[in-house]
């Protein structure tokens, strides 16, 4: 190759081709009516995905939180002996704790017994009950000597078995009431028992 000049096509090479000619007249009125339209069109579409894209990608609200497990939930406390009542009479030993449901949907109490064998235990109300969540409900025990044998002569950490219900769970938990009802139980067996020999 000698000079300088054009370059020509080679081999599989064509020259560019000239763009189409433009309309004119009524033609490119209709051709620029209709490339307006395709032109809007397609921007309400990326205006429309752009909106569905930011409508995903918004932040998700906190999924509600689970209400409390119903142990956690309630209070159960030891309140008084119930002097002068006709299970105490009966050779019984009667008192009054107070369940109150501090938060969270009510929770129901379907069993309520205690751990010896050498007593039986009724319930005022019987369960099942149901206490409303911010209340609080009075539940008279009574317990009675069966066996003298098998009751316990002194109790250390007397408790109660209580199976709770809520909207979350079903659980089975055991409720130490206290020094009180340990000293207030053991006095009512030396009554109940004191003249027994073991």
């Amino acid at each position: 190759m000698s000079g300088i000049g054009p370059v020509e096509p080679g081999d599989d090479t064509r020259a560019r081709e000239a763009p189409p000619p433009r309309p004119r007249g009524r033609l490119l009125l209709r051709y620029e009516r209709h490339r307006r339209t395709v032109l809007a069109s397609t921007a309400v579409l990326a205006v429309m995905a752009g909106g569905g894209y930011l409508y995903a990608s918004r932040p998700q609200p906190r999924p509600a939180s689970a209400p409390p497990y119903p142990s956690q939930a309630i209070d159960l406390v030891y309140v008084t002996p119930a002097t002068g009542s006709p299970a105490t009479a009966a050779g019984g030993f009667g008192f009054t704790v107070l369940l109150s449901v501090r938060s969270g949907p009510p929770v129901t109490v379907t069993r309520l017994t205690q751990p010896y064998d050498g007593l039986s235990m009724t319930s005022s109300p019987a369960a099942p009950f149901q206490t409303k969540s911010h209340s609080a409900r009075k539940i008279t025990v009574t317990l009675r000597v069966t066996e003298c044998e098998k009751a316990p002569r002194n109790p250390g950490l007397p408790f109660l078995d209580v199976t709770l219900r809520n909207t979350r769970a079903i659980e089975a938990h055991s409720f130490i009431l206290g020094a009180r009802y340990a000293q207030d139980l053991s006095q009512a067996l030396e009554v109940a028992c004191g003249n027994d020999s073991r």
